[in-house]
């Protein structure tokens, strides 16, 4: 007896964007890392522009993490209540696009 697994397109598309956001968030996560590594030794940093995209373009968890595990960017406002409402919205947007 041979088990197969049928991949749907909804299936291999949903595969699609866990792969995906597991990448942003993990690259995320990393880059507040770099950044924070960054200023301890007063190096070039990151933008600020640039870390709030990551969490915009799906690497919001990875952001809140790297604000919490590396104590980066936790009393700047933007960061601070930004990356919560992106959260919230990105939560939002999951649920009606699951929802039928």
């Amino acid at each position: 007896m041979e088990l197969r697994f049928i991949v749907t397109p909804f299936s291999f598309y949903m595969e699609q964007i866990a792969i995906y956001l597991l990448a942003i968030n993990v690259a995320t996560f990393v880059t507040y890392g770099i950044d924070k590594w960054k200023a301890k030794k007063a190096k070039w940093r990151i933008r600020e522009a640039s870390l709030l995209l990551l969490a915009v373009l799906g690497g919001s968890l990875g952001a809140w993490l790297g604000m919490r595990v590396w104590h980066h960017k936790t009393q700047h406002k933007k960061f601070k209540y930004g990356v919560p409402v992106i959260i919230v919205v990105q939560l939002i947007l999951l649920g009606l696009s699951l929802w039928k």
